[in-house]
């Protein structure tokens, strides 16, 4: 007769293997404080959910693509009219991509509202501000990909300011078209970005900072903890598993209700084939995440005193995003509390610039 391995023999082998006991350990002590603001905590969390999306289709799509410009807008074209449900991954990635980057800002906008950004966590804003900027490095690169007239002429734009960064901008410039203009090279190049440069490095960045986040847990606002101080009370604290897996279980499933309502009823067109010797199309722009600093850039005259408008712009632009990098360190103390209250009043400002802009840079 055969000897049969026992229910708690099978979990001493896994166990001593995989350690899940710790895991266990860990899930039944992590908590998520309990506030008025916990609903920001989730955005973080959809937004990791749509990048694994992102990953999923974008694999599926490499299967047909080509990154040529002889054959890249008819391999998308293939995908989408003969391979099956083809047109459906293709309007998913696309989709999720822009959801993507809506929840990413969203949940940037969230940790400076609640300062989550305060000492110890500042390595941890730092790393969310990488990923942002992997974010719209993604869109950016992606954008090109189908070869179609839109993407071609948005990503000329894009690389001609590019080449207006003092200093380094014609290097730049050329570093991203892979020569002197837009055209093959710059597809292949955007390519290898797209599908090996980027998600290394995200895949690095994106560990840090989940780890960075188990390691502090989850910032508490400075209001809800000095009510906790001078009434007494503790925070409450939600059991991470199950309640808040559960909760952002729900959050994953309506994000992808909308991402599966927006695919399936709003398809991604593909446009026309680019024509590098055509003229660009009137009113062409880039993608909604870049309209802002796009629109501003216009109404910047083409000479402020010696310097030509669009240097200026930049210039501009990136002391603006250096402020808000270094943004634990000029509205933080080295106790970790705040030195302004100007903070939130900024982020207002930003975001109705950011919307504001975005919506005149698409009517106008």
């Amino acid at each position: 007769m055969a000897v049969t391995e026992t229910e708690p023999a099978r979990r001493g082998w896994f166990e001593e293997r995989l350690g899940l006991d710790s895991v266990r350990a860990f899930l039944r002590h992590k908590t998520v404080p309990r506030h008025s603001g916990t609903m920001w905590y989730y955005f973080g969390g959809i937004t990791l959910f749509l990048f694994l999306i992102q990953v999923a289709t974008g694999i599926l799509l490499l299967l047909y693509y080509r990154p040529s410009p002889v054959e890249a807008y008819e391999s998308i074209q293939f995908i989408m009219t003969r391979v099956e449900f083809g047109w459906l991954i293709r309007s998913v990635h696309s989709w999720s991509a822009n959801l993507m980057i809506l929840t990413a800002f969203i949940h940037m906008f969230g940790v400076v509202f609640l300062r989550a950004y305060r000492r110890p966590r500042e390595v941890t804003w730092l790393s969310g501000i990488m990923l942002l900027g992997l974010a719209l490095a993604f869109g950016f690169s992606g954008y090109l990909l189908p070869w179609n007239t839109i993407a071609y002429f948005a990503t000329k734009v894009g690389t001609d300011l590019a080449g207006d960064v003092p200093v380094i901008g014609p290097w730049l410039a050329r570093f991203l078209r892979g020569g002197d203009q837009v055209g093959g090279g710059t597809l292949t190049r955007f390519f290898g970005f797209h599908v090996a440069v980027l998600p290394a490095v995200t895949t690095v960045i994106l560990g840090l900072h989940l780890a960075l986040v188990q390691k502090f847990g989850i910032s508490t606002p400075p209001k809800v903890e000095e009510e906790a101080r001078r009434t007494g009370v503790p925070i409450p604290q939600m059991p991470f598993f199950p309640n808040f897996f559960l909760r952002e279980m729900i959050a994953w499933y309506s994000a992808l209700a909308v991402l599966g309502a927006l695919a399936a009823l709003y398809p991604w067109e593909l446009g026309e084939k680019a024509d590098p010797f055509a003229p660009a199309p009137a009113g062409i722009r880039p993608e909604w995440y870049f309209l802002a600093p796009f629109y501003t850039l216009k109404l910047i005259p083409s000479r402020v005193w010696i310097f030509e408008g669009e240097v200026v712009g930049i210039i501009g632009f990136g002391l603006l995003a250096l402020c808000w990098v270094a943004l634990p360190f000029w509205a933080t103390r080295r106790d970790g509390s705040e030195r302004t209250r100007l903070v939130t009043g900024a982020a207002v400002l930003l975001i109705a610039y950011l919307a504001v802009f975005s919506a005149l840079g698409y009517f106008r």
